[in-house]
């Protein structure tokens, strides 16, 4: 049975270490030193100009996910991109550059299934396995956590709507068997994710985050948009941490991908620790706190399908 404070934490650690990190995307650690000293706090202003509190696309469009799950009680590719695509035209004003190349894909006439990977298949290496999709998957680890199986293939459909690189998708793969993990109760859930994808997915990612906690140096982590990078340092940052706050506030302090980097671990953190263990007054600030916290509680209680 899913721990319900750890399924409200999921969602709501994403969306607090967004909206942490969004003020200062894109600065350096150095940046962010000289003009915050430790960033702790949310803040308003500074990348983007929004008001503190205020998440970007991770946290809308894991939105997009959880109220497709709940709604339609089943993993539905198309219907998730037709909430992208709705999303997409109302002008978020952060998007990453594969996602909205492959949401117009979408948008002119290619099936869900094939969007991203026409996207991907024109995309030089380099420029082709973002963390796009790392961010905003964490609804499916609480929907289909007690289902291996069904969390592994949905958690590869969803992700390649728009990012269709295998390190992409086996990243979805991991992380939310890691989510899925704590979610249960599971004493070792990073390991255990691992061993699911270990002689399917790319090995760079495999080797990577077989580095995770124990053996990286933490003075070379990276704080880049690069899947493999985003999570290698989230889920050091979330297996270290004492509590999801110290989790979330280093990851972000890195600089850099800082909404990201924020949102994957708190995704982590927040199922590690429950929402009980985040900030009060981060989640008084919080955008949408209500709807992520009622769209938590209804993906851990409802029996899900998939219309795959």
């Amino acid at each position: 049975m899913v721990s319900a404070d750890a399924a409200k934490g999921t969602l709501l650690g994403l969306a607090c270490g967004d909206a942490l990190g969004r003020p200062v995307e894109f600065r350096s650690p150095e940046q962010i030193t000289e003009q915050h000293g430790t960033l702790t706090d949310m803040v308003g202003h500074g990348t983007h100009g929004k008001p503190a509190g205020t998440v970007t696309d991770d946290t809308d469009l894991a939105l997009c996910i959880a109220r497709s799950l709940a709604e339609q009680a089943a993993f539905d590719g198309e219907d998730i991109a037709d909430r992208f695509a709705e999303w997409y035209d109302d002008g978020p004003f952060d998007v990453g550059l594969m996602t909205a190349d492959a949401i117009s894909e979408y948008k002119t006439g290619t099936s869900w299934r094939d969007a991203g990977r026409e996207v991907w298949q024109r995309r030089a290496e380099g420029s082709n396995a973002g963390n796009g999709s790392i961010m905003r998957c964490a609804p499916h680890a609480i929907a289909f956590a007690d289902e291996s199986d069904t969390l592994e293939r949905v958690s590869k459909q969803s992700s390649a709507i728009t990012h269709h690189d295998p390190r992409c998708q086996y990243g979805c793969v991991l992380l939310n068997h890691t989510i899925a993990g704590y979610l249960n109760g599971t004493d070792d859930p990073v390991t255990d994710a691992i061993a699911r994808i270990d002689g399917a997915a790319p090995d760079e990612l495999v080797e990577t985050i077989r580095l995770v906690p124990d053996v990286v140096d933490e003075n070379q982590l990276e704080n880049t948009g690069y899947v493999v990078h985003t999570l290698q340092t989230s889920l050091y940052e979330a297996l270290t941490a004492d509590n999801a706050a110290e989790a979330i506030t280093a990851s972000v302090n890195r600089g850099g991908d800082t909404d990201t980097l924020g949102a994957v671990t708190g995704a982590i953190a927040g199922a590690r620790f429950g929402a009980d263990a985040l900030p009060d007054q981060w989640l008084d600030t919080l955008e949408y706190r209500d709807d992520l916290e009622l769209l938590a509680q209804a993906l851990a209680m409802t029996e899900m399908g998939s219309n795959a």
